[in-house]
């Protein structure tokens, strides 16, 4: 395949496969359809442009393409004509090639989030599938994102997909007196596209941009849904703001992590931090909800000028706060790695090695690459090795592994020098 057809697939594949599985699903009202049909248009396209060149339209392409795989599909499967005939009736022969406009509200993938966050779903499931349809990831992230077996994760999906189709759940955005219940589920759903997108699962790139842009413009298409916007969701947008306005300062020129403290702070996006730190004062009026938490952790990084002038003991006192609010493994690491700037890293590695014994995160790379960064610091090279041996066995991030080899490295010449 030429370099150009590759890359409009792969590109392609990053950039809009939550687009084009939310217009299958709202023509077909079948998950399984929909995601067998797109990922067959993928693969014809691999196929027919190498031959016929990338189309001036590419997605419009997959999802014609796929729109008669769909139909294909459900005659394999004998459905009753009457129900081919219900899809026709309702658009389904309409050209897919309209212009997308960023202000609808709702669109296509607003109504996944929701079909996908239905209260008869248990909330771990409803997130989930929404990862994968919305957000193209594969089994294995979303099972990273949950700290769950793979094979478990594979079930849930199966079960979800099973659920909505049994029991008729509407593709629509709920009403104004429904969507309460639905709003922690697609907050969270958010997030994790989010964080996805901040922190690969694997691959080369230590950001995928187009998931953090994505979640931002979800995150800023539920906020304006309800009057006044919801406290906890003007906190997410604000977070997703101030975490992503650091993104061109976290990889040097080689491509390789630069740590917080060491980041040029030149390089981060002023007009994100200046639109979000408002919000971050208008959602922790509304209560100390974890997101309204998290982004005043995160304005407090981005409001220091330098590394050094950074209120940590402050973070502590939110961090502190956020273990009540939202007691979790992750924000009790994340506590202790901001113990270890102000007290030193003795006591913060008091409090890793308990969460290390309690083994919730034993498969977590972060929690190791944390307590082997504390040994270091303490000069205990030979244990902060092993640490790091043990980090590298579980992180599936390029970036990151070549950030923690350089670490191991660092330790064992120290060690043995």
């Amino acid at each position: 395949m030429p370099p150009d057809a590759s890359a409009a697939v792969d590109s392609l594949y990053r950039s809009d496969w939550g687009r084009i599985v939310a217009t299958l699903i709202r023509l077909v009202g079948d998950f399984d359809v929909a995601e067998e049909a797109a990922q067959e248009a993928l693969a014809a396209a691999a196929d027919q442009w190498r031959a016929s060149g990338v189309p001036e339209f590419p997605r419009a392409w997959v999802i014609q393409t796929a729109r008669h795989k769909a139909i294909d599909r459900i005659r394999r499967r004998a459905r009753l004509d009457a129900k081919l005939d219900a899809y026709t009736a309702a658009g389904f022969g309409q050209a897919m090639a309209e212009p997308y406009d960023p202000h609808e509200i709702p669109d296509d993938r607003l109504r996944l989030i929701f079909t996908c966050c239905h209260p008869a779903l248990a909330l771990e499931a409803q997130v989930a599938l929404t990862l994968r349809t919305l957000g193209g990831l594969e089994t294995d992230e979303i099972a990273r994102a949950f700290l769950v077996p793979t094979a478990t994760m594979a079930q849930r999906l199966v079960r979800a997909k099973g659920k909505i189709r049994d029991a008729r759940i509407p593709y629509t955005v709920p009403d104004t007196t429904d969507m309460p219940l639905r709003l922690d589920a697609v907050l969270t759903v958010i997030y994790l596209v989010f964080t996805e997108g901040y922190a690969p699962t694997r691959g080369g790139a230590l950001v995928r941009t187009d998931l953090c842009v994505e979640a931002i413009r979800l995150g800023r298409l539920v906020r304006a849904l309800m009057e006044p916007p919801p406290p906890e969701a003007t906190a997410l947008l604000a977070l997703m703001l101030l975490h992503d306005s650091r993104r061109d300062a976290r990889l040097d020129l080689t491509g390789d992590l630069v740590l917080l403290e060491e980041q040029d702070r030149r390089r981060w996006n002023r007009a994100q931090i200046e639109e979000a730190l408002p919000l971050v004062e208008e959602a922790l009026r509304g209560g100390p909800g974890p997101y309204a938490l998290q982004a005043a952790i995160a304005a407090l990084h981005c409001q220091a000028a330098r590394a050094e002038d950074t209120d940590w003991p402050q973070i502590v006192r939110l961090y502190d706060v956020l273990e009540r609010v939202q007691p979790s493994p992750i924000v009790s690491l994340n506590r202790a790695a901001a113990v270890a700037m102000v007290d030193g890293p003795r006591p913060a590695l008091t409090l890793v090695d308990a969460l290390a014994a309690a083994g919730d995160l034993d498969r977590y790379h972060l929690l190791h690459s944390a307590r082997a960064d504390l040994l270091r610091r303490l000069g205990s090279s030979a244990e902060a090795a092993k640490s790091y041996a043990r980090a590298l066995a579980l992180v599936t991030n390029d970036a990151e592994r070549r950030f923690l080899e350089r670490r191991l490295s660092e330790v064992q010449r120290r060690d043995h020098g």
